[in-house]
């Protein structure tokens, strides 16, 4: 029997690597607050998640030294830049608020997916060793 572990891990793979990389841009954008003219960033997570899901395809690339057509390396989601909600004097957009808030939001939602993809793995195993729970 044949197993496709992309398809039985769903989205959840390529949703991990999302997370990871979008927590990094937020902490960015938080570690940055107090710099003049820097201008907070985020991933599109949701956008690049339904085109993977969609395309059924992944985040994949033909060869590890292939550029994607955004700029983005090759598994990562391109950055896009927030709209201020307040213009600042300085020129830096970042909302300390809103960036722990979405923040947190994403760490949550890293861990959950992080437990599908354990409780998977733990089912494969169990399979494999051909127990009963």
């Amino acid at each position: 029997m044949s197993l496709n572990i992309d398809k039985h891990f769903g989205v959840h793979a390529q949703a991990v690597q999302l997370r990871s990389q979008r927590n990094e841009v937020l902490a960015a954008n938080i570690a940055n607050a107090d710099t003049p003219d820097y201008k907070a960033r985020d991933v599109d997570f949701d956008a690049v998640l339904r085109r993977t899901a969609e395309s059924g395809e992944g985040l994949r690339v033909t060869h590890e030294r292939h550029m994607l057509a955004n700029g983005a390396a090759p598994g990562q989601a391109p950055t896009v830049y927030r709209v201020p909600t307040q213009p600042s004097q300085d020129g830096n957009t970042v909302d300390v608020q809103q960036e722990q808030a979405a923040f947190a939001e994403n760490a949550v939602r890293y861990q959950a997916s992080l437990e599908f993809l354990s409780g998977r793995v733990r089912g494969l195993i169990t399979a494999i060793k051909g127990q009963s729970q």
